[in-house]
């Protein structure tokens, strides 16, 4: 991690986006690194909960078992498998056996949109999730994650689009945790790397604030986002309205 790149965005951000929250980032490794393991869940728990330590600052590393469930194990990498009968799960369920989420109308549309996700495999036996402000030169973020209200999403969007010729953020529909490490890991790897906004997902809503969304940023496209910042609509008036509400 570039040292100066984390200090600048920090002066940065604090000038243009006032008391607004920290980001936070991820990256995948095969060391433990002195960053504790999150504890093994007895049942089915949500990664977007366990993600709020972070965003408080501490500092969280999680495996295949300490996930929580199966869209984190799927959407994170650690597996590639989907949970039983999940297009039924997705859908309308099966009477008496499985309540559905209701989220797609039928079970044939959910194996359409499942056939044209992409996947990915994690590249290491660990995933580790840091808030901004407590990167070392030791770590390799992969992209970073930002819980923003509307007024802060503005300024985020806007930002992302400012060097790019077409739209630069785009919002697919799926899980909570695959808008935030799925997707801009993947944007990450493409030619022209896009910003993803997310959090749509009705099951992860109750573990963010209810004015809440995510956008995430693969680091390579974060890093044009810093460098812009202080020649963008950030120094401009109508931006310093905004500015001024978001405290």
């Amino acid at each position: 991690m570039d040292i100066a790149l984390r200090d600048t965005f920090l002066s940065r951000w604090r000038q243009r986006f006032g008391s607004a929250e920290l980001p936070i980032v991820f990256y995948y490794t095969d060391t433990e690194g002195g960053i504790p393991l999150a504890s093994t869940p007895s049942g089915h728990r949500c990664i977007i909960g366990v993600l709020a330590q972070v965003r408080n600052g501490r500092a969280l590393r999680l495996d295949a078992e300490t996930c929580g469930c199966w869209g984190a194990r799927r959407y994170l990498g650690f597996t590639q498998e989907r949970s039983p009968n999940f297009e039924y799960f997705l859908s309308y369920g099966i009477p008496d056996k499985l309540e559905g989420e209701r989220y797609k109308q039928s079970p044939e549309l959910v194996r359409g949109w499942v056939e044209a996700q992409p996947g990915f495999a994690a590249p290491a036996r660990f995933i580790v999730f840091k808030r901004w402000d407590s990167l070392d030169s030791s770590d390799t973020p992969e992209a970073v994650i930002f819980f923003a209200r509307p007024d802060v999403l503005s300024g985020l969007f806007t930002l992302a689009n400012y060097d790019e010729p077409e739209d630069a953020v785009f919002t697919p529909f799926g899980a909570g945790c695959g808008s935030i490490v799925q997707h801009p890991y993947l944007e990450g790897k493409a030619e022209r790397p896009r910003a993803v906004l997310g959090m749509f997902d009705v099951s992860a809503r109750p573990f963010v604030p209810a004015d809440t969304l995510s956008f995430a940023v693969p680091m390579v496209k974060f890093q044009r986002m810093v460098n812009t910042m202080e020649e963008s609509f950030l120094i401009t008036p109508s931006w310093a309205r905004v500015r001024q509400r978001i405290g």
